[in-house]
């Protein structure tokens, strides 16, 4: 099987390193700058439990020098998915698989979905120009459960957690999200095949919907977040939105945000990989997470009061960074 890494940074090296080690497919890489200069130079590099593992690399910027794929994995910053989707095609066959391993409310989240409006999200995809260059019917939906960060470029350090839930958009049980799934798990990691992955994307986020931005806005890493009760307070009272979007949606969540705040103070102290991204001075991933919401509970007719104070707080520290684009619309 071939297989190519988009972006390989944290999530997407960490991917593509335990492929190269398991070899059972021709893994490749595109990429750009000093990261490809180190995939290069150093193969693929993951440090977990002590030890580092390095398997060499093909890496490219150019998608025609690789050719058609079996499996695409894109693991871009969502700011960064545009101009990628753009250049996609050479990679795409009629039977190649797409994985996006990405944060937050992806691009194909509506499509085809009854009571949701499926037009592309402008949040997301502005004028739908990623659902153009990637059909859906070549989608799967991915969802990353795992800490990784990149202490320098083309190098993975994994802190916690192992798993990788992917499943069919529309739902349901398919040959293709088995293929995938064994794959993944052959090279060792935790792997979910999930019949509903859509409600598996939302119950995510709305575990990441105020941390993340909370934690770029503070500098707080989400031990703090919790152990605050006016803070803890105000995320309950946006997830209890997000809550009320996703029974519209369908992708309800049993949990209550108390629930999902216990689970995540057993993490104890980490930082977000917002809060990471503000740090590195890179484009925060707000519009995956927290305007997509926004945009959905317009959509559905869910007031959303508490999640539009955090979407202005963080869009402002953005703009005033210079990590969110000044002309983003409201």
């Amino acid at each position: 099987m071939k297989v190519c890494i988009v972006g390989a940074g944290a999530v997407g090296g960490f991917i593509g390193a335990r492929l190269a080690a398991a070899g059972q497919a021709q893994v490749s890489a595109i990429a750009r700058g000093a990261t490809l200069e180190a995939l290069r130079t150093h193969g693929w590099r993951l440090h977990e439990d002590g030890a580092l593992a390095q398997h060499p690399a093909e890496a490219s910027s150019q998608p025609a020098e690789l050719g058609p794929q079996d499996l695409v994995v894109i693991a871009v910053k969502g700011p960064a998915l545009g101009a990628a989707a753009a250049g996609l095609a050479p990679l795409i066959g009629p039977d190649t698989v797409v994985l996006p391993a990405m944060n937050g409310v992806p691009w194909w989240f509506v499509q085809g979905q009854p009571g949701v409006d499926g037009a592309p999200l402008d949040s997301v995809d502005p004028g739908g120009r990623i659902a153009a260059a990637v059909p859906l019917a070549q989608v799967l939906g991915c969802v990353v459960h795992a800490s990784t960060f990149t202490p320098e470029p083309g190098l993975v350090h994994r802190k916690m957690g192992n798993g990788l839930i992917v499943g069919e958009p529309a739902g349901g049980d398919s040959a293709r999200a088995r293929r995938v799934g064994q794959l993944l798990a052959d090279a060792g990691f935790d792997v979910t095949v999930s019949p509903d992955v859509r409600r598996d994307i939302w119950y995510k986020l709305w575990g990441n919907l105020t941390t993340n931005p909370i934690s770029a806005i503070t500098g707080a890493t989400v031990d703090r977040i919790l152990a605050d009760p006016l803070v803890r307070a105000f995320g309950s009272a946006a997830m209890l939105e997000a809550s009320a979007i996703g029974a519209r949606i369908g992708c309800p969540v049993a949990q209550t945000p108390e629930d999902r705040q216990q689970i995540t103070a057993g993490l104890g102290a980490f930082k977000t990989s917002m809060l990471q991204d503000v740090e590195a001075g890179r484009p925060i991933e707000l519009d995956g997470i927290v305007t997509a919401t926004h945009e959905l509970g317009r959509r559905v007719g869910v007031p959303t009061p508490h999640i539009d104070v955090l979407l202005g707080l963080t869009r402002l520290f953005g703009r005033v960074h210079g990590l969110y684009p000044e002309a983003a619309s409201a």
